[in-house]
Order: C-alpha cells, then structure tokens, then sequence
C-alpha cells in the first residue's frame, strides 16, 4: 500500500512545470521517429535524412535550453533519454532490414538488447515509486556518437547508402568501405555498453536504499 502511495506520488511529481520548451523538442523527437520510418522505408532516402538530422538537432538543442533558461524538469530528465532510446531503436532495426543481411547486422542486435535492458530497468525503478538517474557523460557521448556514426553510414556508408548513386558524394561512398563501417559500428557498440555499465551502480544505490528504507519502517511500526 506505502509503495503504491509513492509511486502516485512520484507520479504526480514527474509531471510538475512539464510545459517547456526542452520537452516539447523530446516530443517532436518521438513524433519524428515514424516520419522517419516511413520515409526511409519508402526509399525516400534525402527526406529521412532530414528528418533525422532534425530529431539529432531536437537532441541537442533540448538539454542546452533545458540548462541555460533553467527549464530543467522531472518529466525531462526522463523523457530525453528515452527519445534517444526509442530513436536509436529504429535507426537500428532499419539498418537490420533495410541494409545488413551479414553478419554485421547482429552486432546491430546489441543495440536493441542495451536498449530494452535501459527501458525494463527504468520501468522496474517507476514500479517502485524511484525515478530512473538523468544521462550520465558516457551516456551523452554514446549518443551523440551513435548518431554522428549512423547518420554518416545511412547516408553514405557504401554501396547502397542513400547518396550512393550522386555523383557528387561518390568519393565519399567509395571511402566507406565495409571494413570502415564495422570499425564504426564496433566503436559506438563499445561506448553503448560502457554507459550501460556506468548506470548500473546508480540503479543497484537506489534499490538498496529502497529496500534499507522499507526494513528501517518496518522496524519502527
């Protein structure tokens, strides 16, 4: 019952001051995710690659107003990283089905395993009534270099990238061979893992001290 009264309460407290301009970048971020799909899916390569640049921008843009104009929230804290989560999931799986039929496109499946261990641990912190830890600095910097390495490999990571057939971005194309593409991969693949790791001991904290905060009020009673 005492848990289910903090999780409502917790609740109540993540949607305080959520009207701000930082949170509505997330938002667009998140509606962005399906244009982008549908648009890449359809072979409509240079409006996708749009969209994404945009949603990156969203990405970067947020956290530095949220700061600056001191619109930090509860509810932003939380929905930055999973609009990343949530984009990066379907950058991935459009990479899986649309390019990768090697064996590159299992490393590819990491991604989406690090990304649902993110989302159940988050979803398990919510459940009982604790909020999920802001962005760490090795979480920013997998980020942001996840989104530099896939745009690059989207757009112009070889054979049947979407610029490859312009003739201006040929040399470019050419460069990307696939060894480039798997060093690229490997290296954002690391850095994902690595903030993975960095917030496992803020999780195990907050449990801990959950469970030492419901032993010492069990003690009391």
């Amino acid at each position: 019952m005492e848990e289910n009264k903090n999780a409502k309460n917790n609740l109540k407290e993540l949607f305080e001051g959520w009207n701000t301009i930082p949170n509505w970048l997330c938002f667009i971020r998140i509606a962005l995710i399906p244009v982008f799909s549908v648009l890449f899916i359809k072979d409509y390569y240079i409006a996708a690659f749009i969209v994404m640049i945009v949603a990156a921008l969203t990405d970067l843009f947020d956290g530095k107003i949220a700061r600056k104009f001191n619109m930090v929230s509860n509810l932003g804290k939380i929905l930055d990283p999973i609009a990343d989560k949530l984009s990066q999931m379907a950058i991935v799986i459009i990479l899986i089905v649309k390019f990768w039929h090697g064996p590159l496109r299992y490393v590819f499946f990491l991604f989406i395993v690090k990304e649902l261990l993110m989302l159940a641990g988050g979803a398990l912190l919510l459940s009982k009534g604790l909020r999920p830890t802001a962005a760490e600095m090795w979480g920013k910097v997998a980020t942001t270099v996840f989104y530099i390495f896939m745009i690059l490999i989207i757009a112009v990571g070889g054979k049947g990238s979407a610029l490859d057939g312009y003739a201006f971005f040929a040399p470019i194309v050419g460069f990307f061979s696939q060894t480039v593409v798997t060093v690229m991969v490997v290296i954002s693949l690391v850095l994902t893992f690595v903030s993975l790791f960095g917030y496992v001991p803020g999780f195990v904290r907050q449990l801990k001290e959950k469970k030492e905060n419901a032993e010492k009020a069990d003690n009391n009673e």
